[in-house]
């Protein structure tokens, strides 16, 4: 089996800074979280957790922020966050897809690759058809 690269991490719901799951999965493991956004990609609420849809026109920006893991810590943080995210490698009733993407910095214009948990592709279809679009791309703002 190979492993996949240890890239850090794109989060942008319920992982990110002062959300219900970043100090059980996060707090001691990182060595950097710093915000970012993913270009490219929408955003609909789960409810109570966010699903980042691939935007194939390329138009919407999903914001969150880039989190590097502890060398350590990542096999751990990988499986963890896997699991919390529901996610098997080729498992067709994956609700997500871990995939690498392009993520920007937001103190700068400086392109990372990074693992997004995107919607997987029959959820994805169902959230364009009838899903809730957060229209500012920002899980934080959802409620304002």
């Amino acid at each position: 089996m190979t492993l996949p690269p240890r890239l850090p991490f794109f989060v942008y719901g319920t992982l990110r800074p002062g959300e219900p799951n970043h100090d059980h999965f996060l707090r001691g493991r990182t060595l950097d979280e710093e915000p970012a956004r993913l270009e490219g990609a929408v955003l609909y609420d789960g409810p109570g957790y966010p699903y980042a849809v691939e935007d194939a026109a390329g138009g919407g920006t999903v914001y969150g922020d880039l989190v590097t893991a502890r060398p350590a810590e990542y096999p751990a943080l990988l499986a963890a966050l896997d699991r919390l995210e529901e996610y098997a490698p080729g498992d067709p009733r994956n609700l997500y897809e871990r995939l690498a993407r392009k993520v920007l910095r937001a103190s700068g214009a400086t392109a990372v690759q990074a693992w997004v948990y995107v919607a997987a592709p029959a959820v994805a279809a169902r959230l364009r058809a009838r899903g809730r679009l957060i229209e500012s791309g920002d899980w934080t703002t959802r409620l304002g």
